[in-house]
């Protein structure tokens, strides 16, 4: 996939969360409640309509126990 702006990455990237967090078994509730963020923020992210910070990342990569490289297979 080329991505050729931010927006595209973010997209990309929001896509894939979105697939590992599902393969997970997790809701964007449950996530949220679990690194401390609110809902709302992660079904943006998820729509790429924001960016978030490589700590959430982290948090992420840790509560869906995943690498952190997989949330950016895409």
């Amino acid at each position: 996939m080329e991505l050729s702006s931010e927006n595209d990455f973010l997209i990309a990237f929001g896509t894939n969360l979105k697939k590992v967090r599902r393969a997970n078994g997790f809701t964007q509730e449950q996530l949220a409640n679990d690194i401390g963020i609110e809902i709302s923020q992660i079904s943006r992210i998820e729509r790429g309509v924001i960016s978030t910070s490589i700590s959430n990342v982290f948090k992420i990569s840790r509560v869906l126990q995943v690498d952190i490289q997989d949330l950016f297979s895409f």
